[in-house]
């Protein structure tokens, strides 16, 4: 899966573009250049294949004196860190300065670069289109960001520009596990603990750790790619570049991952950045094991890790599957638990169940507790196989898919955790025409 960067001067239309290929509103659009000071991350598809966007505005606070200097850090970190790069100028005011050093810096880089004219709303404009040629990067593209007039030809490019189509799984051969949290809840510590050896920086400043850092763990029986990212914070917390392509390349990392360690801070509790970051873990399909680490300061009662666990499974409902783990870092309690509770949950994640067991353990209590009938109809569930996919999913094969309600899917979902292991990772369940 590939990122793409959206770069160009302030008010030519890149978060217009953004929400139009993300297919919501998540960047505020406003006439006022510089509006966007939170950049935007977004997973889209085209034509099938699934690739991130990056909304890189707002490096120009509202002020006429454009530093040529922030576009140009701007430009420069986009560059390194995406796999594309589609650079927006608007036909309107035709080429600028600011347009010119932009182009400078791309034509030296090595990345695949779409030039796109924004603003092309109609047929007479194309011919105003050509002038961009002289910024040496090829044939523009143009478009209408807001009606969406061109952005086909620009996914269906950026799709030919993206990296070979493989899949996550075919990319590593052993599992990858990614330690993701909030700042300074441990996670360096924690890769420092497994490894044995001061690999990673760690202080009680939060955001020390700013790349994501990875190492192969090959002890007791375990073999695989130990990852500690920078911690993910608050949007309105993101006030450095640096901080911001940080909490990227924890993003790129959760994509990466085969199971995500989700450490939590056990003095402060679940915050809600905390269930952001679970719901990217979700959303992406992996594996989780949460951890709450700094247990040791924490005043004990007889049941506390019950009611705290009880707490924690009650946030993360539906998906509440997930085992939880007690740990004091620093004093190197339950760590390895940790590990073995990661490996399983990757054992998990890749479990194939025969068509028939499933159809031998599943048929029963379908027919126990069929789908509850809509409009008079009936819903028969005839069968049952398993999907070749990243993580467990299931077809189930009806005469009336379209009719089957969420609350049965979830129904189906227990009925598969409750019969074989999912303990920790996804489970889809879809229904197919028979």
């Amino acid at each position: 899966m590939g990122i793409v960067a959206i770069v160009g001067r302030p008010n030519v239309g890149k978060s217009t573009l953004f929400n139009r290929l993300a297919g919501k509103r998540q960047a505020i659009v406003d006439e006022t250049a510089g509006v966007t000071r939170d950049r935007h991350y977004a997973k889209t598809d085209w034509n099938g294949r699934e690739f991130s966007i990056i909304d890189t505005g707002g490096y120009a606070h509202n002020t006429d004196d454009i530093y040529e200097e922030q576009i140009r850090r701007q430009v420069l970190i986009a560059i390194e860190e995406s796999d594309v790069v589609v650079f927006m100028v608007d036909v309107q005011t035709g080429i600028t300065d600011y347009d010119q050093s932009i182009a400078r810096i791309l034509r030296k880089s090595e990345k695949p670069v779409i030039l796109t004219v924004n603003k092309v709303d109609h047929g007479g404009r194309i011919f105003d289109t050509y002038q961009f040629n002289a910024l040496g990067l090829g044939e523009p593209i143009s478009i209408a960001a807001a009606s969406g007039s061109g952005t086909g030809e620009l996914l269906d490019r950026i799709l030919q520009e993206l990296p070979g189509n493989s899949t996550v799984e075919e990319e590593h051969d052993i599992p990858h596990i990614a330690i993701v949290g909030r700042p300074n809840v441990g996670k360096s510590s924690l890769t420092n603990a497994f490894l044995g050896e001061e690999r990673n920086i760690v202080t009680p400043v939060a955001g020390t750790t700013r790349d994501a850092i990875s190492a192969r763990y090959n002890k007791f029986g375990y073999d695989f790619m130990l990852v500690d990212t920078a911690g993910l914070r608050k949007k309105t917390k993101v006030r450095e570049d640096l901080e911001f392509y940080s909490a990227m390349r924890a993003v790129r990392a959760i994509e990466f991952a085969d199971v995500c360690i989700l450490m939590l801070d056990a003095t402060s509790g679940v915050e809600s950045q905390d269930m952001s970051i679970f719901q990217l873990i979700v959303k992406n399909k992996k594996g989780c094991v949460v951890v709450v680490n700094k247990w040791d300061l924490l005043e004990k009662e007889t049941n506390t890790m019950k009611e705290y666990t009880k707490g924690i499974l009650a946030r993360m409902a539906p998906f509440s599957d997930v085992p939880v783990i007690f740990t004091s870092v620093v004093k190197k309690q339950r760590i390895f638990d940790v590990l073995e509770a990661a490996a399983k949950v990757y054992e998990n994640r890749t479990r194939r169940i025969s068509t028939s067991m499933l159809n031998q353990v599943l048929l029963p209590e379908i027919e126990a507790f069929p789908p509850p009938s809509i409009k008079g109809k009936y819903i028969k569930i005839k069968y049952i196989t398993q999907l070749h996919s990243p993580c467990p999913s299931f077809a189930f094969f009806c005469n009336l898919p379209q009719y089957v309600r969420e609350d049965y899917k979830r129904f189906l979902e227990n009925k598969l955790r409750a019969h074989f292991d999912f303990k920790g990772t996804p489970v889809q369940v879809f229904m197919r025409k028979k």
